[in-house]
């Protein structure tokens, strides 16, 4: 059977999650920017991946999608059902995606960074993030999506749609292991050093924004978080793994890299 074949498959049991949150207007978040060359996909390695017939492997801006199972771990929430609605997407657009390039066209690993359409100019991104299929992240300097990208999230979790039914944001009492999370906690207190802004939520958890993204915030209103409940999201890092743990020092780090991934709660 062929991959279009399988597309197609996939897109009858992808039809499951289209939540009522998209079908209610999450069409009109993030729209195509103008015509863009559209290039075949070979397959969907996950909720936020794309292999292209071209060699090329995608990895979609401004969305996080939970984790497939690997190296012995087990799949997170929904991972499984965010791929399958990627490629359920990718199919109903005849296996083809346009793509906007980021400002920074690739990561570290040398992935394709890009926002994609379908063949009706729909952002791929917008629509899992409206279902509720993943997370949005901001990095620097790929942030042209930020706002309708927010929109798009708010209105699933609004609904408790796909893993907001649940709420996934934990405590930083909480971490266990390194990776994407979603913490809330209380900023108790705020150093500014050559290292960048450290924003100490209690024994276990800083949040830092690192000097090169210093531009990316309004630093007033972060100093101001003291004392403030937030809301946090980004990759955590163990760094009790690397050595560089001193005495003192939370074990867990997040790095904030935009605005959008750090929110003040009432």
């Amino acid at each position: 059977m062929g991959f279009t074949s399988l597309l197609k498959k996939a897109s009858l049991v992808g039809a499951f999650f289209v939540f009522g949150v998209y079908a209610g207007g999450a069409l009109a978040f993030c729209p195509a920017p103008g015509n863009l060359p559209s290039t075949k996909v070979q397959r969907v390695v996950d909720g936020d991946t794309l292999r292209l017939v071209d060699g090329r492997t995608v990895r979609l801006i401004g969305l996080n999608s939970p984790e497939m199972g690997r190296q012995g771990r087990s799949a997170e929430p929904f991972a499984e059902a965010a791929r399958q609605r990627l490629q359920a997407l990718v199919a109903a657009s005849d296996g083809r995606v346009a793509l906007q390039l980021g400002r920074q066209a690739k990561d570290h690993y040398g992935r394709t960074l890009a926002h994609a359409y379908d063949d009706r100019g729909n952002n791929l991104e917008a629509q899992l993030l409206a279902e509720g299929l993943g997370y949005q992240v901001a990095v620097a300097p790929n942030l042209a999506l930020v706002q309708c990208q927010q929109a798009a999230e708010r209105s699933a979790r609004q609904a408790r749609a796909g893993l907001w039914q649940r709420s996934p944001v934990l405590a930083p009492k909480q971490l266990s292991r390194g990776g994407f999370a979603l913490l809330r906690g209380q900023v108790q207190r705020i150093e500014r050093n050559g290292g960048g802004l450290w924003l100490e939520m209690g024994d276990s958890l800083v949040l830092h924004i690192a000097p090169k993204a210093l531009g990316n915030f309004d630093l007033r209103a972060v100093e101001s978080l003291e004392g403030r409940q937030v809301e946090a999201r980004g990759w955590v890092i163990d760094r009790s793994r690397r050595g560089g743990l001193r005495a003192g020092q939370a074990r867990w780090m997040l790095r904030l890299t935009d605005k959008a991934m750090l929110e003040a709660l009432p």
